[in-house]
């Protein structure tokens, strides 16, 4: 990697600040980033592994700005992080020994039904303000897909962040604002969890992770100024517009 030109850091950087502001709103930005640190011969694994040092400098900038706005309740962060986190043990180990074209199904079927329900029943995913919420205990099928969202995040981060909103606004129905924090929140810890596997793993290239790093912060702090302000159709809109790209770079790739 001596040999990469400057040209490339700055891709980097700026496909970095895509993933940061798209993985914020909504999710998929990993189908920008993991391809891009490819481009550096790294391997499909290897590339996966790098790729969670920008996904989890990203998650603790949104994290940071959503308390700020009292978006993120620690309470409702506690009840969602738990479930992901027995999930993420068991994908991150996965993640290093196994192929991970094992769950490209997995990850276009998510993304193909999350777009579908927005589109034939936007109110399933997007609640209205001021609609009751509820615990995980309270509903106790939102555990088990939180449990599936931290596997698959700690397999494979692409695309994580539809099955967190399906269990977040679709099951325990908080508005797409505190859905964004609360899956932020789940994905800094189950994030965290992974790079501890994947450094136990040496599969991390620090210095492509930590320029991607760079990008991703830039993103977060300003997706999070924007879903502050942005009405929740235009983040419900912006939601399914990412689910048919994510889709597509992931039949791409």
């Amino acid at each position: 990697m001596d040999d990469v030109g400057g040209g490339y850091w700055w891709l980097l950087i700026v496909t970095g600040f895509a993933a940061g502001v798209i993985n914020t709103l909504a999710g998929g930005g990993s189908n920008l980033t993991i391809p891009a640190l490819m481009l550096l011969g790294m391997p499909a694994d290897t590339a996966n592994a790098t790729n969670r040092v920008g996904v989890f400098f990203q998650t603790l900038v949104a994290v940071k700005g959503f308390h700020r706005a009292g978006k993120l309740q620690q309470r409702d962060a506690q009840d969602v992080v738990v479930p992901t986190l027995l999930g993420a043990v068991v994908g991150a180990l996965l993640a290093a020994i196994l192929p991970l074209w094992l769950l490209k199904p997995l990850l276009l079927g998510v993304m193909v039904t999350v777009a579908l329900i927005i589109l034939v029943r936007p109110s399933v995913i997007a609640p209205e303000s001021g609609e009751r919420t509820f615990k995980v205990a309270d509903k106790p099928q939102s555990f088990w897909v939180l449990l599936l969202a931290g596997a698959y995040g700690g397999f494979i981060q692409a695309g994580v962040g539809f099955i967190l909103i399906l269990a977040i606004a679709g099951m325990l129905r908080f508005d797409l604002v505190r859905t964004n924090a609360l899956k932020v929140a789940a994905t800094l810890a189950f994030t965290a969890l992974s790079l501890v596997v994947f450094i136990a793993f040496d599969l991390i290239v620090w210095l492509p992770g930590l320029v991607l790093a760079c990008g991703t912060m830039i993103g977060a702090h300003i997706a999070v100024k924007l879903s502050l302000h942005l009405p929740q159709q235009a983040i419900k809109w912006f939601l399914f517009a990412m689910t048919l790209c994510a889709s597509a770079a992931a039949l791409w790739f």
